[in-house]
């Protein structure tokens, strides 16, 4: 619950107060209920505390353990700690007292390199080990928080954020071109397959998943977690498949909801947040506390132009999750006068890197101002159910059934289908087909697929030699992985690290600028574990998609939001709307990049010129979807932020 600085001579000689001080000032624009630092000759470390947990007030961190001869500074939140306390064997009385950065260093204590195979939650750590005379820290399996580093021949310097970094001295703001390109190459959401590289040029960061442990001058750094499906779990009913899932995602749950504070949530009208929401309240009934919730919905004026199966504005659903559970204090907001051109300059200092996600970013940062001013401490969302709890695309696993040639039971579900979403019974089995047999799109393609234009500079490209490093990633030519179905993506989001970097990056710092935590019951490695062992045919059944989420929630939510098949909800339609008022500005300033050198160097200036000559023809709010809108906005944020190189 804070943020973590410190520093390391690896020749021996003392930490000097200018170089310590320096890297906690760079903290001070954030909230802190504390600030501490522990120095030891050529050790210091530092903590910017915000106490979100009842443990965390007045804690001492970083803390020393006398007995043990073990420092410890941490930014965490730890939801296994009944689960730690009997495997430490804790006295019932001491547990109330113990900290959760003393939790981990008793790990430490225990199980030594080990031990953040044993953590359940989100953490940042780095602990001074003086008997053994090293460094050693860790960063949870999906990188919730943040963990950058500094090295050089004689120095080893960390940080939640990058700015401390570049108070030591000889530490120089310099431009990564091999971040630069990847973030550019990549198509999706994705900043670089190299989790280990940032923007900044010798500033490095511990990807998700790995440990750090530093000896005399040698740095080594190792990944101790690898989701993998386990043995496929094997119960006799529906019924128990239903009540095992119930009782992991509750732990789940209920585990982040240890605060203080008051409890937040983002909430949808779709079920991953819904479900949170429903679980939530459950236990927050008990002590009779309100949970509130908060909902992006558009501006007044906006015409809704999208097709018929999705829903810009998810107020109708959301209202009916509210009513339903009851026990809410619900918040919609339409952030009026907030938009992606006007929130950039912002985004880039909390993130100190470019982004992606431009048609969310205002309000995605707006819910976490509204809920520091309803004095949130934890704020809830379901970001990764996709994956998780919300698994289950029907035409996909049909199409399993096909190249099984299990006819009668892909029948029987075709028709139980088209009665949930309409349509003739065997009319997807053309589209069925094309997914389970991809030759067919070769042979007969079909349409013209959507494609973002390639932003990278292709001289560029070459130089830095990136396409050629992702060929080991699977990702092609287009920036993306090359013809995967559901089921390999799926398996691709758990293996490949860097899938998890971009948006916790967003979380972490906007967490730390609120002094609040975004936390996801999605995301526990508990139910994931558990997701990944359930059989298929729990996730898609009797024609429901999604189908153990959907029974899971019976009793929890209203079926016109738990059985919904038709609609789905889309969050930031309204972008270009937006933007309209300042879209002069917003012009001008591309047709400036679109001869600037410096940048035109690393962007592919005849994608620009071209998207730039669609935009000067008129703006259109439908124009929300279209890649060349979208094509500017990214080669705008990559120019402001290469600004401050030049």
């Amino acid at each position: 619950m804070s943020a973590i600085a410190g520093i390391y001579n690896l020749n021996g000689e003392p930490v000097s107060i200018e170089q310590s001080s320096g890297m906690m000032k760079a903290f001070e624009k954030f909230p802190a209920d504390d600030i501490q630092t522990w120095h030891q000759e050529s050790i210091f470390l530092g903590c910017h505390a915000q106490w979100i947990t009842p443990e965390s007030i007045g804690e001492q961190l970083p803390f020393y353990d006398y007995q043990r001869q073990l420092a410890i500074t941490a930014d965490a939140i730890i939801d296994n700690r009944e689960e730690l306390f009997e495997r430490l064997q804790i006295d019932r009385e001491d547990r109330k007292k113990i900290t959760d950065s003393q939790l981990i260093l008793l790990a430490y204590h225990k199980w030594g390199e080990e031990s953040p195979k044993f953590l359940v939650g989100d953490f940042a750590f780095m602990i001074w080990d003086e008997k053994e005379r090293k460094m050693f820290g860790a960063r949870d399996f999906s990188g919730a928080r943040t963990l950058y580093y500094y090295r050089d021949n004689h120095r080893f310097g960390f940080s939640t954020t990058i700015q401390p970094l570049f108070s030591l001295p000889g530490v120089k703001k310099e431009l990564n071109e091999q971040w630069l390109a990847e973030y550019l190459a990549i198509a999706g959401m994705i900043d670089a397959v190299d989790g280990e590289i940032t923007p900044y040029r010798n500033i490095e960061q511990l990807p998700p998943s790995h440990s750090i442990t530093i000896f005399e001058d040698k740095i080594k750094i190792i990944r101790y977690s690898r989701l993998i499906p386990g043995n496929q779990l094997k119960l006799k009913s529906n019924e128990e498949y239903v009540e095992a899932f119930r009782d992991v995602f509750q732990k789940a749950v209920t585990s982040r909801l240890r605060t203080h504070l008051n409890v937040g949530a983002q909430l949808s009208g779709g079920l991953d947040s819904g479900a949170v929401v429903s679980f939530a309240v459950k236990e927050m009934q008990k002590v009779n506390k309100k949970l509130h919730t908060f909902s992006y919905i558009p501006t007044k004026d906006f015409k809704d132009f999208t097709p018929k199966q999705l829903m810009a504005n998810e107020t109708p659903l959301v209202r009916s999750t509210v009513e339903y559970v009851g026990g809410i204090q619900d918040h919609y907001l339409d952030f009026n006068g907030k938009n992606s051109f006007s929130e950039i300059d912002d985004f880039l200092d909390v993130l100190e890197m470019p982004y992606k996600f431009f048609e969310n970013s205002f309000w995605l940062k707006g819910m976490f101002e509204k809920a520091h001013e309803e004095g949130i401490g934890v704020l809830l969302n379901g970001d990764r159910g996709n994956f998780t709890i919300s698994w289950g695309y029907a035409l996909d696993y049909y199409a399993t059934l096909l190249k099984k040639i299990k006819w009668f039971r892909l029948f029987q579900e075709l028709n139980q289908y088209s009665r949930n979403i309409g349509g003739a019974r065997l009319g997807n089995l053309p589209r069925l087909a094309r997914i389970g047999f991809p030759i067919l799109n070769r042979l007969f393609p079909q349409g013209k697929p959507y494609k973002l234009p390639s932003l990278i500079n292709p001289v560029f490209a070459e130089d830095c030699g990136v396409f050629e490093k992702f060929k080991q990633y699977g990702i092609d030519q287009t920036g993306w992985y090359s013809a995967l179905n559901v089921y390999e993506e799926k398996k691709k989001h758990f293996e490949d690290v860097f899938q998890w970097n971009a948006g916790n990056t967003l979380s972490s710092k906007l967490s730390l600028r609120y002094a609040m935590w975004k936390r996801d019951p999605t995301n526990d490695i508990r139910v994931i574990r558990f997701c990944l062992t359930v059989p298929e045919k729990q996730y898609v059944q009797n024609g429901l998609d999604r189908a153990l989420i959907r029974r899971s929630t019976e009793s929890y939510l209203p079926d016109e939001v738990r059985l919904n098949q038709r609609i789905r909800g889309v969050q930031g339609a309204d972008w270009v709307q937006r933007m309209i008022p300042c879209w002069d500005e917003f012009t001008d300033e591309v047709r400036q990049l679109s001869t600037d050198k410096r940048v035109l160097e690393f962007l592919n200036g005849q994608v620009i010129r071209t998207s730039l000559l669609k935009v000067e023809g008129g703006v259109r709010p439908e124009y929300a979807t279209d890649p060349d809108y979208k094509i500017l906005m990214r080669s705008l944020i990559v120019f402001r932020f290469i600004k401050k190189f030049a």
